[in-house]
């Protein structure tokens, strides 16, 4: 079985180890980039090998692939995303086709769920105010004088807009405390929900009763400014708002306008755009944390999702099966 890594070189060393890469010597015949193919000669690299191809392995910086491509990939039957938005890089006839589809989303949801905690922890222990109440020569006693909410998680609702594959990881880890969770997504069942063990709310709802509220949902139409004006002044003095999905689910010149009153917090690692503005006040507020979009897929992390990769061209050839198999109407509601 030939398997055809369509990506720069670059890419293709950050996500894929030799250990991963040696699980599949057995029965697959390795096409892999060399390292004279930069983000310009991925296309002229493929080219070679798609009469002969079976499996596709795509990632970061792969370009879109076209129907003349999978046209002479007549013996293509799996194509194996090792990123996560793959609607980029699909053909126009691609449905058509007798190909499986699937990425490594849930590899990548790993990382980014486990930042969302780490934000969710820090803001509610609020350890950046208290860092530089300590540098400013404070100590623990200024702090229980003062008007920081220094609290645990515990006995805490905790809000999550968008049972993704990230959000349902965020709600594993939360099941390692003592808190409530409340989900908004209307594509989420009573029975799913039941499943995760989590409260179905309405986003109003969610906004108004939850300590914490967590952003997970896809950067769709429909989704654009969902969090806004209306939302943001509901949210509970001393609340947190945390965002490690997409910049365009905020209303920031709303958020910035509900930061400088000073009733709540945010911890920021997506804005619209990216990066914010130079002078935009979202760098400079005290109650806004804000990183730079590296919530999940970075350094070692990315091996994740070249694990991943193998794992299911690995299952695929056991049994049909695909952890992140996407379908027509998959892809639709990712975004």
């Amino acid at each position: 079985m030939r398997v055809l890594f369509n990506m720069p070189s670059s890419v293709f060393h950050r996500c894929f180890t030799q250990r991963d890469l040696d699980r599949l010597v057995t029965g697959y015949d390795l096409v892999v980039p060399d390292d004279t193919v930069g983000v310009h000669d991925v296309e002229s690299f493929a080219a070679h090998h798609w009469q002969d191809c079976h499996v596709l392995i795509t990632g970061w910086d792969t370009p879109p692939v076209t129907d003349a491509s999978l046209d002479m990939a007549d013996q293509l039957t799996l194509w194996i995303h090792a990123a996560g938005s793959v609607k980029h890089l699909l053909p126009s006839s691609f449905w058509d086709r007798q190909i499986a589809l699937t990425s490594c989303r849930d590899a990548l949801a790993v990382g980014v769920a486990e930042t969302a905690l780490g934000m969710t922890l820090a803001g509610v222990k609020r350890f950046f105010d208290a860092s530089r109440l300590t540098q400013s020569g404070g100590w623990k006693e200024d702090i229980w004088a003062s008007s920081l909410g220094v609290r645990e998680l515990f006995d805490l609702r905790i809000g999550v807009v968008g049972a993704s594959c990230v959000g349902r990881h965020y709600i594993r880890l939360l099941k390692n405390f003592e808190v409530d969770i409340a989900v908004y997504d209307p594509c989420l069942s009573q029975d799913d929900a039941d499943q995760l063990g989590v409260e179905l709310s309405s986003l109003n709802e969610l906004m108004e009763t939850c300590d914490v509220v967590s952003l997970h949902a896809p950067a769709l139409p429909v989704t654009r400014h969902m969090i806004a004006a209306r939302q943001l002044s509901s949210m509970k003095d001393g609340a947190l708002l945390i965002n490690t999905a997409r910049g365009s689910l905020i209303d920031e010149q709303a958020l910035i306008a509900e930061l400088q009153i000073g009733r709540i917090s945010a911890f920021l690692d997506v804005t619209d755009p990216e990066p914010p503005i130079a002078d935009s006040p979202l760098r400079s507020l005290p109650n806004c944390i804000i990183t730079p979009h590296i919530a999940g897929a970075v350094a070692n992390g990315c091996f994740r999702v070249g694990r991943s990769a193998v794992d299911q061209l690995l299952s695929f050839t056991r049994d049909g099966s695909l952890v992140g198999h996407i379908t027509k109407q998959t892809l639709i509601n990712l975004g």
